[in-house]
C-alpha cells in the first residue's frame, strides 16, 4: 500500500539535551505543543518514558467538532537523539510510525520531527491536518527548548 509522510525541521538554539528533555515525556507537551493533557496509559519496558511506553494525547485545537485524542506507543528511544513511536488508537491512521531525530547542528540541535502512514481515505484526510501541524510542533518545542537554555542559572 502506498505510504503519506509529513515532516518538519528546524534549528534550536539549545543542546540535545535541552531539546530531548520536552521530547522524550510526552507529558510535558502540554507544556509547549497543541496539546490540552497527555497521561500515561502504561510505563516503558525499562523507564517510565521509554519504549513500551503508552500515553493518550488530547488535543486542544478543535477538529470536526471535537478534540481529538491520540493513543500512541513509544517503539524506541536513544537517549538525547532519537524518538520513534506509533499511533495505537485514536486517530484514523494505519502503521502510522513517527520520528524524532535531534542532531547537534551549529549553535544548537537540528530537530526533526516526521511520519509515515497507509495512504488510506482516513489517512488522506490526517495526512492535511498533520502537514500543517509538525511545522507548528517543531517551532514550538524549538521556542521552548530555547528559552529553558535561556533561563537564568543554567549552564
Amino acid at each position: 500500500m502506498a505510504r503519506l509522510h509529513a515532516e518538519a525541521e528546524r534549528i534550536a538554539r539549545a543542546d540535545p539535551e535541552t531539546v530531548w528533555a520536552l521530547v522524550s515525556d510526552a507529558a510535558r507537551y502540554p507544556e509547549w505543543g497543541p496539546w490540552s493533557s497527555c497521561e500515561y496509559q502504561r510505563p516503558g519496558d525499562g523507564s517510565p518514558h521509554g519504549p513500551g511506553a503508552v500515553y493518550r494525547l488530547r488535543s486542544s485545537r478543535r477538529y470536526l467538532g471535537r478534540y481529538p485524542v491520540s493513543v500512541e506507543k513509544v517503539l524506541e528511544a536513544e537517549q538525547g537523539r532519537f524518538l520513534a513511536y506509533g499511533v495505537v488508537g485514536g486517530i484514523p491512521v494505519r502503521n502510522y510510525r513517527a520520528e524524532v531525530t535531534l542532531t547537534p547542528a551549529d549553535g544548537g540541535t537540528r530537530i526533526r520531527w516526521a511520519a509515515d502512514w497507509d495512504a488510506t481515505l482516513a489517512g488522506r484526510l490526517v495526512h492535511r491536518e498533520l502537514s500543517k501541524l509538525y511545522p507548528q510542533v517543531v517551532a514550538a518545542v524549538a521556542a521552548a527548548a530555547e528559552r529553558r537554555a535561556a533561563a537564568p542559572g543554567r549552564s
